[in-house]
């Protein structure tokens, strides 16, 4: 494949996902878009994801194996092989619409006064059932910037930017383990402009086994010194050392399940109410964790009628953001 006809470089970092990467890889690989490589970073899994990205033989695979250094790691390392101007990010256990890079490369090239773009995205369960839709609150670039802060400005997994803009802020911070993303938005959204098309091009993946959990179940000091970070833009040695320290504490199977159905109830409380389906995930999250008083609360709640519960929603979301 030649040089000249690369435009984007799909960074698709992988750890031990073995059972969903196959479908990943397929959903990149069918996009009505396609002048691009897909560069995916083997983190040193110890599952069969390298067999599987094996057994494709397309040549805009470029397939890069490493020890486990975590995501941010394997993104900058992906960063250095990309070859095209711009990248567009992208999980192994997530499904790309076939239309995503098309519409985000379209948007870029005709706004070139941004640098980077993100979507709504559809989440599903673990198995791929569809929970809700997420439609970004900030969207324009003066609500991305007034409330970078306290909320993600971007869904990772849903970014297309300009690959040397994030080199200049000096790609992803390994220190800030588990919202490396977060911190670069605010650095980039300081110099740069941001947009989130209300559109889904993703569907985002809800795991067990992902980093990601909810932020409910992490300890009180790795919530401390995180948004601390964020205030500050950026983060210590010793800092990332105790957030390491927490991160393997609550590497357990009884805490990432937990933390997996107490998000799912929430969801289907909040944001796309099935009282039933939340009640389910709440039981399996006590089961897990009896002394979580928040599953009882929401279990509570639940009982509510669906406008009650949805007027409730907004005040919380009102009062979080005030």
């Amino acid at each position: 494949m030649m040089d000249a006809i690369i435009k984007i470089s799909v960074l698709m970092p992988a750890y031990n996902t073995g059972e969903f990467i196959a479908e990943a890889i397929k959903s990149v690989l069918n996009q009505t878009f396609t002048e691009f490589e897909l560069i995916i970073i083997d983190d040193g899994s110890t599952d069969n994801t390298a067999a599987i990205v094996q057994s494709f033989h397309d040549p805009r695979i470029v397939f890069i194996q490493q020890e486990n250094k975590g995501i941010a790691s394997a993104l900058n390392t992906g960063l250095q092989y990309a070859r095209a101007e711009y990248i567009a990010r992208f999980d192994s256990d997530d499904i790309c619409y076939p239309y995503r890079l098309q519409k985000q490369y379209e948007f870029l090239s005709s706004h070139p006064e941004y640098v980077i773009v993100g979507s709504a995205v559809d989440y599903i369960e673990q198995q791929g059932g569809y929970i809700f839709t997420y439609y970004p609150s900030a969207r324009s670039f003066e609500s991305l910037k007034a409330t970078m802060h306290h909320t993600c400005p971007f869904i990772h997994s849903s970014v297309l930017y300009h690959k040397n803009t994030i080199l200049k802020h000096g790609g992803y911070n390994s220190f800030a383990l588990s919202f490396e993303d977060h911190l670069l938005w605010i650095n980039v959204l300081k110099e740069s402009k941001g947009y989130n098309l209300q559109e889904p091009m993703v569907k985002v993946r809800l795991n067990p086994n992902s980093i990601t959990i909810d932020e409910k179940w992490r300890t009180h000091d790795f919530r401390r010194i995180k948004y601390k970070a964020l205030r500050k833009n950026e983060i210590t040695e010793a800092e990332a050392k105790k957030l390491q320290q927490a991160l393997l504490q609550q590497n357990k199977r009884q805490i990432k399940e937990g933390a997996y159905y107490a998000l799912l109830a929430k969801k289907y409380l909040w944001n796309n109410p099935q009282p039933q389906r939340a009640r389910l995930n709440l039981r399996k999250a006590l089961l897990l964790n009896k002394w979580n008083w928040n599953g009882y609360i929401f279990y509570i709640l639940s009982f509510l009628p669906s406008s009650l519960l949805q007027k409730t929603y907004r005040r919380i979301k009102q009062h979080l953001h005030s």
